[in-house]
Parts: structure tokens; sequence; C-alpha cells
């Protein structure tokens, strides 16, 4: 879910799987935006001997789009190279890891990262070190500290952090896709049964997260710190992407795949769950290998998604009002294809123009808030999604609703939601370990020998 295994191919390939972004006005430095992009879902805890890593041979990006082109004007990229300090070992540690420079980790990780703009490239910093894995209490003690040395500045008011985090993700995934069902309004399914709290699918999982916090200022169309909501230079469109080398070919004396020829992207993502639930899985594959630019192809599975037809046939008297709406949905073209324009919401907009792209978008005037509400802009909280997107925001819930027709009035004044559009939701919140109040905000990762199947814990 979200982009969790949302296409046939890109699921066999999990370290270039692109799995959520993120995107907001950092809560505690709000003259900066954090950016964060997560790689290779459900990781379980305990997966040594070989644990959880980036690729080296992935190359990853995150995109801003500030042209109302849905192209990247400004990419920063990231790549990834491991080290085997000691090779007569099958061990990733031969004692406790107490430091990012300790010789008891075997397999430590480095990476670059570089800045483009409009085609002139830029080296930031190289050989950053990411963190170990939270492999246990005695492999990694405290964690937490460990981890927090593995925050880099890469210039003044700019952080990276590259490594291991818990997933914030959260959607009940086991009922989700058994046919749609929402566990606390199962007793109205087709096929009945009692309501239920809904289960977190992510529970005990962790994920691999690239985190960079910059200035407003470098993100922006003129360079400027926008301080009107009204403003079109004040919004910004946000992705992220997985490329390969075009071939790969088996290297007999290293015994590995060596890759060759330009790289092609085999993942992106910007808004969730929009590959997953939207994008038919015929064109899924094809959808993570384009650039959103060229998203107008894909603007009728938005504008009837095949989700609002199914709601009623599955909620049968659920959704009266949702079956008999035969227009386009011309609300969900704007909070996923084009930005909410002027006059929409009261006060708002993150419109980037006409260009269809599916992108994150960020009206980086709107101040972050000390009250946020996990419902995002559907509840008046203006900096919530579909505006960026904060680690809280409850998008599950926010896309049902919005599917369910509860956003159809913003455009069509005419028309009357279902009751059960402003209540259904699939019952869930973030099991895993909370979220930290400063960067990279993500919690701590599951430690492997302090799990239990499903059962998340960290030191």
């Amino acid at each position: 879910m979200s982009s969790h295994r949302e296409a046939p191919e890109i699921s066999k390939d999990p370290v270039a799987d692109n799995t959520d972004v993120y995107a907001f006005v950092s809560p505690d430095k709000a003259d900066t935006v954090t950016i964060i992009a997560n790689f290779i879902p459900f990781q379980n805890p305990y997966g040594g001997p070989n644990f959880y890593e980036f690729g080296d041979d992935v190359l990853y990006q995150i995109h801003i789009s500030n042209s109302g082109t849905g192209k990247a004007d400004i990419s920063y990229q990231f790549r990834f190279r491991a080290e085997i300090r000691n090779k007569k070992t099958f061990l990733y540690n031969t004692g406790p890891i107490t430091s990012l420079k300790d010789s008891n980790w075997n397999r430590p990780q480095f990476y670059s990262v570089t800045r483009v703009e409009r085609g002139r490239s830029r080296i930031l910093a190289r050989d950053l070190a990411a963190p170990p894995v939270n492999v246990g209490v005695r492999s990694t003690p405290n964690y937490a500290k460990l981890a927090r040395t593995a925050i880099h500045t890469i210039g003044r008011n700019r952080k990276v952090f590259a490594g291991q985090r818990a997933d914030a993700f959260f959607a009940d995934l086991g009922s989700i896709f058994d046919l749609a069902t929402l566990r606390p309004f199962q007793m109205a399914h087709l096929i009945p049964s009692a309501a239920a709290m809904g289960v977190n699918g992510l529970q005990g999982s962790n994920v691999h997260t690239i985190a960079l916090q910059v200035p407003i200022t470098d993100l922006t169309r003129d360079g400027r710190k926008p301080t009107d909501v009204l403003d079109a230079k004040a919004v910004i469109g946000v992705y992220a992407t997985a490329s390969r080398r075009q071939s790969r070919m088996l290297d007999d004396q290293l015994g590995v795949s060596v890759g060759h020829g330009p790289y092609k992207q085999v993942s992106r993502l910007g808004n969730p769950l929009f590959n997953e639930v939207v994008v038919p899985m015929a064109e899924k594959d094809k959808w993570n290998s384009r650039p959103p630019s060229e998203d107008k192809r894909y603007a009728e599975y938005v504008v009837k998604p095949e989700l609002a037809g199914l709601l009623p046939v599955l909620y049968p008297g659920v959704f009266p009002k949702l079956a008999a709406y035969k227009k386009d949905r011309a609300d969900l073209a704007a909070i996923l294809l084009t930005g909410i324009p002027k006059g929409v919401v009261r006060g708002f907009q993150n419109f980037t123009g006409p260009v269809q792209a599916d992108m994150l978008r960020l009206n980086v005037a709107v101040p972050p808030t000390d009250s946020p509400n996990p419902l995002g802009l559907v509840a008046g909280d203006a900096a919530g999604f579909p505006n960026g997107r904060r680690l809280i925001d409850d998008v599950v819930t926010v896309e049902l609703r919005a599917v369910a027709g509860l956003t159809i009035p913003l455009v069509d004044p005419s028309y009357k939601p279902d009751a059960a559009a402003s209540a259904i939701k699939d019952g869930t919140s973030n099991t895993n370990s909370p979220l930290l109040d400063r960067f990279p905000y993500l919690g701590t990762p599951a430690g492997g020998s302090q799990s239990t199947p499903g059962t998340p814990a960290a030191s």
C-alpha cells in the first residue's frame, strides 16, 4: 500500500522500490522544507546475516518541479557504496557497534549527494556514512544515539540522513486487499462480518529512508521564501525516483551483476496510492518508467476511478449518491494531477498549472501548525495532505473519503455526499516507534533481537 509492492516488476526489486514520499515545511525549522523518500518495503527487523541496505547499483533521486511543467527543475541524487572490512567472516558485525567507524561493523555503507539544477551538477557531499541497521541490543546498543550521529550537515541550514527507520505509513493491508474490506464497516460489506478495529499491516516493518532538509529558498522558482499563500511561486512539486543501468550482466569473477549503459527509471512516487489503486495493473510498470510530465495519459483513471465504482457494489445501499454520480471527477483531478486552484478552498491553493502530473504539491507559504490534524486539508489543516504530506497524515482515510465523494462539492456544489463518505476509514494508526520531534522525524527502527513476528520493539 502507498507504494509498497505496487507494480508487478518493482515488487521483484525491493531495493529500488520507492514506498513513500513526504514533503512538509519543517515544524521545528519553518524556513526549511523536509523531504523524505523511503525505499525497501516490509523489512523484517531480524533479517540477518545479510541485513537490508541501499543498492550500490541504484541511483536514488528526489526531484523538485517549480516551473509548472511537471518536469524536474532541481534533483538531489544519492549514490551508495558498501564496503566489507573483514573478508574472513560471514557476520554483519563481530562485536558491538558503538560508532560509525567501529571496526566491529563489517559492512558499512557510504553515499554521495549531488544537486542538479537545470542540467548543472554540483556535488554537495561525498563519503557520508549511513548508520547500521538495528541488529539488536548487543550488536547495536543505544541505537537511537548511534543513528543520530549519521545526521550530516551539508552546508548552512542543510541536513541529510540515509539509513534504516521505522515505517510510519499505516494501513490495513490484509483487509483492504481482501475485496476492499474496511474492518470498522465490514458489517455493511457484500460479504458481511462483525465490525472490528483495523489492523496495521506495516506493524513491525522497517524501511530505508533518504531524508533531506534544505532552506525553502533552495527550492522555489525565484530563490525566495514566499509569504503569500496565493502566490503561484509558493508551490513546488515533489516526487522521487529510483533508476538502474539499462542492462545488467553477471560477472563470473565477482559473482554479481554489473550494470552497463545509461540509467533508466524503474520506480517513482509522488502522491500516495496513485499507482497502487488508480493505475490499472497492465499499466503499472510503464507508469513507473515514465516521468510525471506524461501523466495526461493516466487522467482517465483519475476522473473515472475504479474504486469509486466498486464501493457501491461492495457496500450495497451505503453509497447511492456516489453510484448515481456519472460526471468526471474534477475534484480528484485537481487533488492528484494539477493541484487545487485558487477559489476552491478559501485562502488556499497548491496549483502548479494545467500540466497533469502526479506529484506531491507543497505550498511552502503555509506555516506548520502546533496542532496538526491527521486528516489535513479536508479537516481544515492546510499544512497537511494533500498540501504536501506529513508523517502523521492519515492519507488512506483522506483518499478513501475523497474517492467516496466527500470532495466533489468543492467543484460541484450541487452534489451532496453520502453520509458514509465523511466516516469511511480503515481504522488504523501508526503502531511502530513514535515519530521524532526533530530531523529525520521518523522513529527508531524495530530491532532484530527485540522483535517477535508482528511486534516491533526498539532499544
